[in-house]
């Protein structure tokens, strides 16, 4: 009787596992879902470029699954209604079995409709603004408490800063971001006079008023340091316009989250040195991880002054636990996938290791770095790695939220009512 339900329990085991080959489909098609035109495509081409080298990587292995991966490349040009169409065509046109993109929160935004109503899956490598937690999308970017809060206790213990400038681009991620951070200002003691927010639109480039508004700030002999979730090519004429003005990072240090040697790539650096960037990779980094992956990056595109940056390592990190997700899975079945990829941990390029948390989330490191002459940058400030945290303790009504899918099956828990906000029908 024993060995009868072995055998039995072999053979569904053997019919599941058939079941899941069942479904997987040579090629396995792979979305790249960013912007190659427009006001983001300075940001976000890279990012097209530095997928199409993992896959080609994966490829050279043997491919996934028996199968060769082939990727889907479309141009959402800056658009974000068009981002969703884009993220349609890939799911139902091309039935492709993830997608790695988009850049801004507002895409992300418009694409999460898409996902949720097609059970498609994102990997977003951007930091953002946190405050979302989708059981479609892995987040592999900084949630706030892995860049924004980290740099303004830089500013506030190390720079002695005690005037903050708060500058962004119009959108989701920027609004949000610094509504946390006037909160956590003032759970610090900052003043709220002494917190100047000014939002432009994409693309802005006139800065003379907005910089010489800053400094400013200055006049009382207070140390003013700015907070930039500037993004895109309007980043070019901000700081254009500091060194026009003659504004000096001792004087009044910036710290950049959307700024990184990608963007900094285009520019004469030689006024901007000292002014600082917050992200969880640099391409200085001095690793064995990382000399392998920027050797492999110039080798693929075939130009060694090429450069890396962080939301680059999170295309990296994402992929590969996603290529690991569906080796364990057997299938590129996303509730499948979805359930291999809890746990998941791979190297990331800083020394350390990534750890995919129950919340979508990543573990990361925490690392600020002072622009050099060359666009590099020298890193004057690291943490151990950081658990990604999906709603800040910031804001009273994300305070008492919490997101487990595994454990809870929601991304929205709140602790207080033991209820869960957000629970789609799948769970």
């Amino acid at each position: 009787m024993t060995r009868t339900f072995a055998l039995s329990t072999l053979s569904a085991l053997a019919l599941t596992a058939g079941a899941a080959q069942a479904q997987v489909s040579c090629p396995i098609k792979v979305g790249i879902l960013h912007s190659l035109s427009g006001s983001m495509a300075i940001s976000e081409t890279t990012l097209k470029d530095v997928m199409l080298m993992l896959i080609a990587q994966q490829n050279a292995k043997g491919g996934l699954l028996g199968c060769e991966i082939e990727p889907v490349v479309v141009d959402p040009a800056s658009d974000w209604p068009l981002f969703a169409e884009k993220a349609r065509e890939l799911l139902t046109v091309h039935d492709v079995a993830v997608i790695f993109g988009n850049w801004t929160s507002v895409s992300r935004k418009s694409v999460l409709p898409v996902l949720e109503e097609l059970n498609g899956l994102l990997f977003y490598p951007v930091q953002y603004e946190g405050e979302e937690s989708s059981r479609n999308v892995f987040y592999t970017g900084a949630a706030p408490n892995q860049q924004a809060i980290p740099a303004v206790d830089y500013f506030l213990d190390e720079l002695g800063v005690t005037k903050f400038a708060l500058l962004g681009t119009d959108y989701v991620y920027p609004r949000t971001t610094n509504n946390i951070l006037q909160s956590y200002l003032v759970s610090r003691g900052i003043p709220e006079e002494n917190i100047f927010v000014n939002y432009t639109p994409f693309g802005h480039s006139d800065w003379a008023t907005i910089v010489s508004d800053v400094v400013a700030l200055a006049a009382d002999g207070e140390q003013v340091g700015v907070i930039s979730t500037i993004n895109g090519d309007a980043n070019v004429g901000f700081y254009k316009e500091l060194a026009a003005q003659g504004v000096s990072a001792d004087e009044i240090p910036v710290i950049a989250f959307s700024v990184g040697e990608e963007e900094l790539s285009g520019l004469d650096t030689s006024d901007l040195v000292g002014h600082l960037a917050a992200w969880n990779y640099f391409m200085s980094a001095d690793t064995p991880e990382n000399e392998a992956f920027i050797a492999a990056w110039h080798e693929f595109i075939g130009d060694p002054e090429r450069v890396t940056n962080d939301p680059m390592e999170a295309h990296y990190i994402g992929f590969n636990m996603w290529v690991n997700a569906v080796t364990e899975a057997g299938t590129t079945d996303v509730d499948a996938v979805r359930e291999a990829m809890y746990g998941q941990e791979f190297p990331n390029l800083t020394g350390g290791t990534a750890v995919m948390l129950p919340n979508h989330h990543l573990t990361k490191p925490v690392l600020i770095g002072e622009i050099r002459a060359d666009g590099q940058f020298d890193i004057v400030f690291q943490t151990e790695e950081v658990p990604g945290d999906a709603w800040t303790d910031y804001l009273p009504e994300s305070a008492v939220l919490e997101s487990d899918w595994p454990g809870l099956g929601c991304g929205m828990y709140n602790t207080q009512t033991q209820t869960c906000v957000q629970l789609t029908s799948n769970y």
